[in-house]
C-alpha cells in the first residue's frame, strides 16, 4: 500500500486505478478487503473518518482467457460526509481528493458507495452529480446488502435510481460479509482493464 495526499507521492508506476468513495463508515475498506479476499488489507475501523489519505493497493488479477496476471491499483478515498474531524481537515480532504479525481489519467471508474439501507444523502447526491458533470465513469454500489431481504433491496435500489436522477442506472449490491456481489464487481473491473 502507498499512501498519499499529493501528486508527487502517487505511486511510480502507472497502472489502471478502480476507486472507491463514499461516505466515512460506507463500507469502503470492507469491501476492498472482500474483493481481494485479504483480510486487513485495507483497515477496518468503528471510527468514521479512519482514511485520511488516498491509499493505492497494488493487486493483480487473472483474467479469463490470458496467461498473466493484470496489474492496477485498488483506490481507497477519504470517506466525505460526517467524519471526527475538523471542518479546516475536510477541506483539505476535498481538495486533494478532488485534484487526484480531476487528474489522474490512469482512473478507469469510480464505484461510489452508497449505503443500500437509507436514501442516499445530499452529500451522495453532489458526489454522483459531481462525477457524471467532470466526466468520470460511475459505478453506483449498494453495500451492507446483507441487512435486508432481497425484496427490501430491490425496492431501496429502484428509490435510489430515482433520488439520483438516473432511471436506468446500473446498482451493483454488494454485501462484504457474503461477498454477494463480488463476482459482477469483479467482471466490471476485468472489463474495465
Amino acid at each position: 500500500m502507498q499512501s498519499a495526499v499529493k501528486k508527487e507521492q502517487y505511486p511510480q508506476e502507472k497502472r489502471p486505478e478502480i476507486v472507491f468513495i463514499g461516505r466515512s463508515n460506507v463500507g469502503k475498506s470492507s469491501l476492498i478487503n472482500s474483493l481481494t479476499r485479504v483480510n486487513n488489507l485495507a483497515h477496518v475501523s468503528g471510527q468514521p473518518g479512519k482514511t485520511q489519505t488516498i491509499n493505492f493497493y497494488d493487486v493483480g488479477m487473472k483474467i479469463e482467457g490470458e496467461d498473466f496476471r493484470r496489474s492496477f491499483y485498488l483506490v481507497d478515498l477519504p470517506g466525505y460526509g460526517y467524519a471526527k474531524a475538523g471542518k479546516t481537515q475536510r477541506l483539505s480532504w476535498r481538495k486533494f481528493i478532488e485534484d487526484y479525481l480531476l487528474n489522474s489519467e490512469e482512473i478507469r471508474f469510480v464505484a461510489q458507495l452508497i449505503d443500500i439501507r437509507h436514501d442516499p444523502m445530499q452529500s451522495d447526491l453532489d458526489m454522483f452529480h459531481w462525477l457524471v458533470k467532470n466526466g468520470i465513469p460511475v459505478l453506483v454500489v449498494a453495500t451492507k446488502a446483507d441487512k435486508l431481504s432481497r425484496g427490501a433491496g430491490k425496492s431501496n435500489t429502484e428509490r435510489m435510481r430515482k433520488l439520483l436522477g438516473v432511471p436506468e442506472l446500473e446498482i451493483l449490491p454488494y454485501s462484504s460479509v457474503k461477498n454477494e456481489g463480488r463476482s459482477e464487481l469483479l467482471d466490471v473491473i476485468a472489463n474495465s482493464l
